[in-house]
């Protein structure tokens, strides 16, 4: 669907029909473009990018009032800016007079949002490793990130705590449940579900792996959301590590095993089985961390249960472009697959 014809969709919020005119921002902008996932709305207008959070409520994030969504949006500055201080510019408000819509304004406020300086798209990991790109040197100054941020990153009890077995399985068996309405379809076969449940079962039964984690302090406030969407690689070589995981501290309060597993499965999603082992020995090397080893292949099976999650959520979406939510629908079934690989190893 055009942008032109997104602006007279009646499925899209009106203050985002309304900011799909390229002459509503100030100085007007040569052209507008709309992004969705499950949770957001992406605005890309000019040099800028607006990101709104949609009105749901999934259990594991709940931005179902305009004060939840508010904080949320003031969440999203403050922790994305430990690794992106000049990504983050703030937060926005769009403003209602009488049937407008705008930026800022004395009307009422409709909705918040939160500006990011725009960064190059080409530069997008995703996009990188879609073009045959990626190569050790951007992931060794991945690492290079990664080392000292977990190491200045929260550990106290109220982040240690999450590393206890019951509320690891408690985040795990959330996330079965939201992917339990979608068990028998196409994309998530009962006996792949089965599979999966049963493999990291019989891991959590194993107490004192986790016990270790937790006595040498590697449960940290961590990014939680790091696969290649949320990587750039900006001008004059700066890395940007962005869109950490703000509305749920117990899905960033975890192991820096299930960050680092995280990426390494999307590197093996994409089929970069040598990068992504290359990533994991790097920051074993340089952190120290060699027990994140006898975790990861759990954490990787976790991660791709998660991304094969949204990507169903994605795929139901009634205001998702239908093309977008097939692409979702197929990408779903191929985490879910991978997922099963990883459990037949646990």
């Amino acid at each position: 669907m055009a942008e032109a014809d997104l602006c007279h969709n009646p499925r899209l919020p009106g203050f985002i029909r309304a900011l799909l005119d390229p002459d509503r921002y100030s100085p007007p902008v040569a052209s507008v473009r709309l992004v969705q996932t499950h949770i957001s709305l992406v605005i890309v207008a000019g040099d800028s990018v607006y990101k709104w959070k949609k009105p749901v409520n999934f259990g594991f994030v709940d931005f179902s009032t305009l004060a939840k969504r508010e904080f949320y949006c003031r969440r999203e500055v403050e922790l994305n800016r430990r690794l992106c201080p000049d990504i983050y510019l703030g937060v926005v408000a769009v403003t209602r007079n009488g049937d407008g819509f705008a930026l800022g304004g004395d009307g009422e406020v409709v909705e918040y949002g939160v500006k990011m300086r725009r960064m190059p798209e080409e530069g997008m990991l995703d996009r990188v490793i879609a073009a045959g790109g990626l190569g050790r040197d951007h992931l060794q100054g991945i690492v290079d990130i990664l080392v000292p941020f977990y190491r200045r990153a929260q550990h106290g009890r109220r982040v240690r705590n999450n590393g206890r077995v019951a509320a690891i399985a408690r985040t795990l068996a959330n996330n079965s449940q939201q992917s339990r309405p979608f068990v028998g379809s196409e994309a998530l076969p009962e006996e792949r579900f089965a599979r999966i449940c049963a493999a990291t079962d019989r891991v959590l039964a194993r107490e004192e792996l986790f016990a270790e984690r937790r006595r040498k302090n590697r449960i940290r406030d961590c990014h939680g959301d790091l696969y290649s969407h949320n990587i750039c690689l900006g001008e004059g070589g700066r890395i940007h590590i962005f869109d950490c995981l703000e509305f749920n501290d117990g899905l960033r309060h975890i192991d820096v095993c299930a960050d680092i597993a995280f990426l390494a499965m999307d590197l093996e999603y994409h089929g970069l089985m040598e990068l992504s082992d290359f990533f994991v020995r790097r920051f074993v090397a340089q952190s120290g961390d060699v027990g994140l080893l006898r975790l990861l292949e759990f954490y990787k099976c976790y991660r791709a249960c998660v991304r094969g999650k949204v990507g169903l959520l994605s795929a139901v979406d009634p205001a998702m472009p239908a093309g977008q939510a097939a692409a979702a629908r197929e990408a779903a079934a191929r985490y879910f697959l991978l997922a099963e690989e990883y459990a037949r190893g646990l």
